[in-house]
């Protein structure tokens, strides 16, 4: 449920004193005061500290182009770039014809120039993008007005989302979609907007606040990664245990089995833009795989299930079995079931898991979930298309496994192999996306944009190092990266160093390290600097370095240690350079 304005207004006065900050920059031309309080407060309902600066009214281009502005000493992590359709409209009304049909393109032109400005490399830019005002001055004609403000809106909005497949570091906040969804009528209203300069309801703040705090949380790594699957009542009408195969509810004609059908389409698209899909349900498993199997309306297959759980043991058990096999936080995943029961009970035993209210009427359930925007994400990559099936092959090393007495012969038997190099244009994607979704295998949890992996790909004082993996299964794909920065003439400070939890225990660490003091020897460095900064998800690695043969430095404020490259001898693994 979104809370009111009031209520985020609350939270923002009792927020606790130890949350992480997050420095974030507000510039709009129109009155901004109430949408700093919503980020504020929705931030905290996050579990962040926004630290905001908020610019004066009206001065976003001075904000921009003077690099002595207020802006630039704040030096803020993010950027919101909040200029309205009523500022744009104004303007557009004192121009000519001819002038108009020119105003998206000076538009574009000024985002462009924040995105080229090198002040501002290291930022990440937000950019609300524009809901439309029908000013019916041509009607429907205006589609056809090059000159027409709705033309101009309209070419604006596609200009920034080109925009932001140019530069790395735009991000744009879809406000024109949340329109769609939610009316303007609810999103404005003329009663405030005259008095106080206000182009956004009270009503509409914790809707675009949460937009807006949705892709900060994504860049930062807070996103929903998997999506489990109740069946009788969710995935299909009625119960396949007593209706049969031929008594289930599915089809693409009219009637409730319609909506059905298009919520498995809706979970498919999830499924190819690499959400984890997975199946607790309280069912024989041969029973409800039959579905999936043999029902001509299924749009979902087993292919599309990374984990099928089906028994009769609880869903909570059921979805802590998911969690082991797939190695991620119970907060990055959502549990959609129709059973109220169900849900509360998954709510109060698993701290952290998303549990949406579905409707009662299942034609109810896509247009609510839409609403929720659940599956937020700041980067994609063609990765992401192959990460069932890589979950899926997972569960057979597993099974493999099971069968040798000794782990070095099971490690021998996958012949692994792995491709190492630097940042490139062709894994600069992925090497982002991993900084932003890595968690628990991560020993600084810094995250960084394409953009970022570029600028440290081109510095000569960064060693920059992918790694992918492959065995007899499959290719795992890039699931390693280090950047280890010059500290001293002698001296590399890892930066960072995450890996993806599914390659755990298979020597990946110590190969590694091996290219690591490999590549340090061939720069001249003596030493190896690491350093732990915990957070609530990567106490899997609180003694990674110890156990790598690093030793404690005395005296630093946080747990750092040293690695003597002279002295080092490589770590014996199983895993060869392809």
């Amino acid at each position: 449920m979104m809370k009111t304005f009031q209520e985020l207004k609350k939270i923002t006065k009792r927020m606790p004193a130890d949350l992480p900050a997050i420095k974030v920059a507000l510039t709009g031309d129109t009155a901004t005061q109430f949408l700093a309080t919503a980020i504020r407060g929705t931030g905290a309902e996050r579990g962040y500290q926004i630290d905001l600066f908020e610019a004066e009214y009206n001065q976003v281009e001075r904000q921009f182009l003077d690099p002595s502005s207020e802006l630039y000493q704040t030096d803020a992590d993010f950027i919101v770039l909040f200029q309205s359709t009523h500022k744009l409209g104004e303007k557009h009304s004192l121009l000519s014809p001819s002038q108009q049909e020119s105003l998206a393109e000076e538009r574009l032109a000024f985002v462009a120039s924040v995105c080229e400005n090198p002040m501002l490399a290291s930022k990440k830019i937000i950019c609300l993008n524009y809901p439309e005002i029908e000013d019916t001055v041509f009607g429907s004609y205006a589609t056809k007005v090059t000159s027409s403000f709705t033309y101009q809106v309209r070419k604006l909005n596609m200009g920034l989302m080109d925009l932001s497949q140019r530069y790395a570091n735009l991000f744009i906040c879809d406000i024109a979609g949340l329109q769609n969804k939610l009316g303007r009528d609810m999103m404005f209203a003329p009663n405030v907007y005259v008095s106080t300069e206000m182009v956004l309801s009270i009503d509409a703040l914790p809707y675009v606040a949460s937009r807006v705090m949705d892709i900060i949380c994504a860049i930062k790594g807070q996103f929903k990664k998997c999506l489990i699957l109740d069946l009788d009542n969710t995935v299909w009408g009625g119960v396949i245990g007593d209706d049969g195969l031929e008594g289930i509810q599915l089809g693409h004609g009219l009637g409730i089995g319609k909506a059905f059908t298009e919520f498995q389409m809706w979970v498919k698209k999830l499924k190819q833009r690499g959400v984890i899909i997975c199946v607790a349900s309280k069912n024989n498993e041969d029973t409800a795989k039959e579905p999936f199997e043999k029902h001509p309306d299924m749009v979902l297959k087993l292919e599309d299930i990374a984990v099928f759980q089906a028994n009769w043991e609880t869903k909570v058990d059921n979805i802590r079995t998911i969690q082991r096999i797939l190695n991620i936080g119970f907060d990055s995943m959502v549990f959609l079931d129709d059973n109220p029961f169900e849900r509360n009970i998954v709510r109060e035993n698993i701290p952290g898991i998303t549990v949406p209210e579905l409707p009662q009427d299942p034609g109810e359930y896509l247009e609510y979930l839409y609403s929720l925007n659940l599956f937020e994400t700041a980067s994609y990559s063609q990765a992401d298309k192959d990460r069932t099936k890589q979950y899926q092959v997972e569960a057979q090393r597993v099974s493999l496994q099971k069968t040798f007495s000794n782990e070095a012969d099971f490690l021998k038997s996958l012949d692994m192999t792995s491709v190492v190099s630097g940042f490139n244009k062709f894994n600069t994607p992925r090497v982002a996306q991993l900084s932003q979704r890595s968690n628990q295998f991560n020993l600084r949890t810094v995250r960084y944009t394409e953009a970022d992996i570029e600028a440290l790909g081109q510095d000569p004082d960064v060693i920059d190092l992918s790694f992918t993996l492959e065995d007899k299964f499959g290719d795992n794909g890039l699931i390693a990266v280090i950047i280890m920065k010059k500290q001293d003439e002698e001296t590399l400070f890892i930066d960072t160093w995450f890996m993806s939890c599914r390659v755990l225990k298979r020597g990946m660490e110590d190969f590694t390290l091996n290219t690591m003091v490999e590549a340090a020897r061939e720069k001249g460095y003596k030493r190896i600097v690491g350093e732990y900064l915990p957070t609530p998800k990567n106490k899997m690695v609180e003694n990674h370095y110890p156990s790598l043969g690093f030793q404690k430095l005395e005296g630093t404020p946080t747990a750092q240690y040293v690695l003597d490259v002279e002295q080092y001898q490589p770590r014996k693994n199983y895993i060869k350079t392809k």
